[in-house]
């Protein structure tokens, strides 16, 4: 589960980065790659989080 979170919070630096080199530079690349890694980290997380969950309710 650890190993999870920290591969999460990674993903999130990862997109921050991308934006910032977008804010940079101007080139949509980073933009577009920014977008596609927030939009798989969150829905991961939104998943193991609801893993977690159904798991405390049964």
């Amino acid at each position: 589960m650890l190993l999870f979170r920290w591969a999460i919070l990674l993903l999130l630096l990862v997109a921050g980065v991308s934006f910032a080199f977008y804010a940079g530079t101007g080139q949509a690349k980073y933009k577009r790659f920014g977008w596609i890694v927030l939009k798989w980290t969150l829905l991961a997380a939104f998943g193991f989080f609801a893993v977690l969950i159904a798991e405390r309710a049964l």
